[in-house]
C-alpha cells in the first residue's frame, strides 16, 4: 500500500515536470517564431507560462542578464526541483516504512532515527524552496514565503550571522545550512539507524 502511494506521487511528479518543461519549450518556440501577439496560440501559451517566466525575468534583469533566457532558467529550476522532490519522496517512503518496521519490532532508537531523518529532509526542501522563491523576488507578504521564512530562519539566521558574504553580497548561509543538516542526517544514520536498514531487508 505504501509503495503504491509513493509510486503514484512519483508518477504525478514526473508528469508535472515533463508538462512544465514542454510548456517552456513551446514558449521559446512561440517567442522565436514572433507570432501575432493577439493570436489565440500566442495568448494561450503566454497565459499558461507567464506565472513562471515573469519572476525569472525580474531576477535576470537584476543581474543585467538578457530576460529572453528566462524559459531556459525555468527549465533548469524545474529539473533541480524535480530531483529534490524525488529525493524527498524516497526519504519519506523510507521514513514511513522504517516507522512501521520500528513499531513492529519495538525498536525505539530506530523509530526516533527514521522520524528525525525524514523531518530533516523536509526541512532541507523548505530551505531550498525558500531560496528559489527569494530568487524569484517573492516577498514576505506571500503566505507560503512567510511560512518558509518563519520556519527556516531559526537555523538560517544564526548561520548567516557567522557566515561572511561572498564578494560582499552573496549570502551562502543556505549552503552552510544544507551541509549542517546533511551531516546531522549522516550522524543519525551512523547511530540511531546503524544496521537498521540491513535488518529490514
Amino acid at each position: 500500500m505504501i509503495d503504491r502511494v509513493f509510486w503514484f506521487l512519483e508518477s504525478a511528479t514526473i508528469t508535472a515536470i515533463v508538462a512544465l518543461i514542454v510548456l517552456m519549450i513551446v514558449r521559446m518556440i512561440v517567442d522565436a517564431a514572433d507570432l501575432n501577439p493577439f493570436g489565440a496560440t500566442h495568448r494561450t501559451v503566454r497565459r499558461l507560462s507567464d506565472s513562471f517566466v515573469f519572476p525569472v525575468r525580474g531576477f535576470l534583469r537584476q543581474f543585467h542578464a538578457d530576460p529572453k533566457y528566462a524559459p531556459i532558467v525555468v527549465i533548469v529550476v524545474i529539473i533541480l526541483t524535480g530531483l529534490l522532490l524525488f529525493n524527498l519522496l524516497g526519504t519519506l517512503s523510507q521514513m514511513v516504512q522504517g516507522i512501521v518496521w520500528a513499531l513492529r519490532t519495538g525498536s525505539l532508537p530506530a523509530l526516533l532515527g527514521f522520524v528525525f531523518h525524514g523531518l530533516i529532509s523536509i526541512y532541507i526542501l523548505m530551505i531550498f524552496v525558500r531560496v528559489i522563491l527569494t530568487m524569484a523576488m517573492v516577498t514576505y507578504m506571500n503566505r507560503v514565503m512567510r511560512f518558509l521564512v518563519d520556519t527556516t530562519e531559526p537555523l538560517l539566521g544564526p548561520v548567516r550571522k557567522r557566515t561572511p558574504l561572498i564578494q560582499g553580497r552573496w549570502d551562502i548561509s543556505p549552503i552552510v545550512a544544507f551541509i549542517i543538516l546533511w551531516l546531522l542526517q549522516a550522524a543519525i544514520s551512523a547511530t540511531l539507524l546503524r544496521g537498521v536498514r540491513l535488518g529490514m531487508l
